[in-house]
């Protein structure tokens, strides 16, 4: 049996147009029940026709429908004038149905069925603007993926005596993470990154696109540019190295002037915005094994050693795009035969199980301790280890990974 609940103010609720309408409806089939708008607090099931004393003004029959809502949407609603046509006029420029009296049994069945159908319609049509407008969402989402696809580099370079690999799992259909490896001086260095901007979705994904291109166009077109003594001194510092800082090689210019650049123009430009990107930036020489770079901030990549020796690089100076005049310092490693740098994000040390466990740094370092392991088979073990530990929780942060190893003798 269909019910219908009516709502008038505590002293109309036993009024002549209450009664009739009461009479009306129980003549067409309908079980009806009588509230005042304070007893709609009292958790009651939804009635499939509500009908509210338009006495009570536009704005409280608009609230009072809201307590009916239940997954967006609500009962059939019709206002009826309790003597009262002038607040009936109100709530009908405000949208809403309504019945006047007499209330007349087949009168009123014929016009709640009016109303219905009307409600029903405007409801189709609502769920079809909705889904053409998310299909629409889901388009552009899934154009702006393969545009961020294309910031990632097709393939590695390839290097004698070196693998590299690399890995990108978003947590969303795009990103603030990105990797970019690349060469510089006509090949004879080869560059890297692994960066992190703040937050995830369509406004990191932005971001991440500038950051991209401001650090790789201006580490490609800074040159043979050669820092000098006076330079060496203050972009150094005081920061300390496993070996001796070597003769800078011809990428350590493309190196802080991509990093500093990058830093002045989005602290400059984009401070208001709130976006800044944590980043991992290194230049190294195929020939020597050596390595020069910046850690902005970033997650300090492991340093894994032939025999099992392990080291982290810790930030050198600052996220790229907070304060303009950030300074930073050069770090230096040597790669000898057999050893690994593994670089990532936050994704993976942050990853959280159903109880919500972090992986942790530790995690990560037993999984890398692992003797003799390829590039390509360090992230596929780090990607499988932080799935296992994960299981069915969702993944919270983009998952980037980033792996170069000599290979042994």
């Amino acid at each position: 049996m269909p019910t219908a609940l009516v709502v008038a103010e505590p002293g109309n609720t036993g009024s002549t147009a209450v009664l009739e309408l009461d009479g009306a409806l129980r003549l067409e089939g309908f079980e009806v029940e009588h509230a005042v708008p304070d007893d709609l607090m009292l958790n009651r099931p939804n009635p499939d026709l509500l009908l509210v004393s338009a006495a009570l003004g536009l704005q409280r029959v608009a609230l009072l429908c809201q307590r009916f809502v239940v997954d967006g949407r609500t009962p059939t609603v019709v206002a009826f004038p309790d003597d009262d046509i002038g607040a009936l006029e109100e709530c009908v420029r405000g949208g809403f149905d309504y019945v006047t009296r007499p209330f007349l049994p087949s009168l009123l069945r014929s016009r709640v069925n009016s109303c219905f159908e009307r409600w029903q319609l405007s409801s189709t049509v609502e769920e079809m603007a909705a889904l053409a407008s998310l299909r629409e969402y889901e388009r552009e989402l899934s154009i702006a993926r393969e545009i961020q696809a294309g910031f990632l580099p097709e393939s590695m370079p390839e290097l004698d005596g070196w693998e590299i690999a690399a890995s990108f799992r978003p947590a969303r259909q795009v990103a603030g993470d990105f990797y970019d490896v690349f060469t510089l001086v006509n090949g004879r260095r080869l560059a890297f990154v692994v960066a992190d901007v703040c937050d995830k979705g369509v406004g990191a994904a932005l971001f991440m696109a500038l950051i991209r291109t401001l650090l790789r166009h201006t580490a490609e077109h800074t040159g043979l540019v050669q820092l000098s003594g006076d330079d060496l001194g203050a972009v150094v510092g005081g920061a300390s190295y496993e070996t001796p800082l070597p003769l800078l090689s011809l990428g350590a210019g493309p190196l802080v002037q991509a990093v500093v650049g990058t830093n002045r123009y989005m602290a400059r430009n984009h401070l208001k915005q709130g976006y800044f990107a944590t980043m991992f930036f290194g230049v190294l020489d195929p020939w020597t094994g050596d390595l020069v770079y910046i850690n902005g901030g970033h997650n300090p990549p492991v340093m894994v050693r032939a025999d099992g020796r392990q080291s982290l690089l810790p930030p050198t100076g600052p996220a790229v795009g907070i304060l303009p005049d950030s300074s930073y310092t050069l770090g230096h490693v040597r790669l000898a035969p057999g050893d690994a740098l593994f670089t990532y994000t936050d994704g993976v040390v942050e990853a959280r199980n159903a109880d919500h466990g972090l992986y942790g740094t530790a995690r990560l370092q037993e999984v890398l301790a692992r003797p003799g392991t390829g590039a390509g088979d360090l992230l596929e073990a780090v990607d499988s280890a932080v799935r296992h530990f994960v299981g069915t929780a969702e993944q919270s942060d983009d998952i980037t990974t980033l792996a170069l190893r000599r290979t042994p003798l």
